[in-house]
């Protein structure tokens, strides 16, 4: 404290003060508590012994590593690499083993439910929905209307080389145009709209000649959807008395398809995907209620 200086109390608060003033305010001298001092001390020995153990001090390119050489990036690297390995013996057991294998045997199903879901969301939720419930041009996957079958090798099939993807062993089937390419004109499209609706449980419009329609159906879409409309699953020929239809379920719709028919495309994702996911996707979709 500087030569000269006077001892002085504040009047309100009884402390000395320590001789600074700004602007009248007095600075009162309240040294900081021993307790808080001797833990921020130790937080400095803390420090300096946390720098020369572990990794701390950048340098020019590199940085210093410590008396035990640890490091985070490092040990994340090993659990990264050491998971990978596990996944892949695991990966490699799924590609052996047989999908009724997989779906019988606890610990694969687990992996194989695990990384379908992974998978699905990664590449089918964008078409089908984060619940697989599909949109309209899009499948649900939860219901029991598959067009080209739900058992879990037919899934995997459908999986493997896609729909109309362009791959040498695609699920194929075309439905024609039948009014953009003259097959059949406007009222032969309303008559035979009007006929489909009916028996999937669709009010007809007022006037339509069904039974014509009916004959329309005979001649010209019998010969996949059946003489029961129930469809067949070895061309890809939907049933048309379900719940659901892929474009929509209305005379409206209907007449749209018959007219310009909409012929949807899903990519193959063996060629995109390791064997293993592709499994994986299989049961987990499988597992999502629907199909067979």
């Amino acid at each position: 404290m500087a030569d000269g200086y006077k001892k002085e109390v504040d009047h309100i608060s009884g402390v000395e003060t320590t001789g600074h003033e700004w602007d009248g305010l007095k600075e009162l001298n309240n040294p900081l508590p021993k307790w808080w001092l001797y833990i921020f001390y130790a937080t400095i020995v803390w420090a300096i012994g946390y720098w020369v153990v572990y990794p701390s001090w950048p340098l020019v390119s590199s940085y210093t590593a410590g008396v035990l050489g640890d490091s985070q990036r490092a040990n994340a690297l090993a659990a990264f690499e050491a998971g990978m390995a596990e996944r892949a013996q695991i990966g490699e057991t799924l590609v052996n083993a047989s999908l009724e294998e997989i779906e019988s045997t606890q610990s694969l199903l687990e992996f194989a439910m695990a990384n379908g879901r992974a998978a699905f969301g990664d590449n089918c939720a964008a078409c089908h929905g984060t619940g697989a419930l599909g949109a309209t041009g899009y499948p649900n996957l939860q219901d029991d209307n598959w067009i080209w079958g739900g058992s879990l090798e037919e899934i995997h099939q459908t999986l493997q080389y896609g729909i109309r993807s362009g791959h040498d062993e695609a699920r194929f089937g075309e439905m024609p145009s039948f009014g953009a390419d003259g097959m059949l004109d406007k009222e032969q499209i309303i008559q035979v709209a009007n006929f489909v609706g009916s028996r999937a449980g669709i009010e007809p419009e007022a006037g339509i000649d069904l039974a014509a329609g009916e004959q329309v159906y005979a001649e010209n879409c019998a010969a996949c959807h059946g003489d029961d409309l129930k469809g067949m699953k070895e061309v890809g020929a939907p049933d048309l008395t379900a719940n659901s239809y892929l474009y929509g379920k209305s005379i409206d719709a209907i007449r749209a398809q018959v007219t310009n028919a909409r012929n949807g495309v899903m990519p193959a994702w063996a060629p995109r995907l390791d064997p293993a996911t592709v499994k994986s996707l299989a049961v987990y979709v499988h597992a999502l209620g629907g199909g067979e």
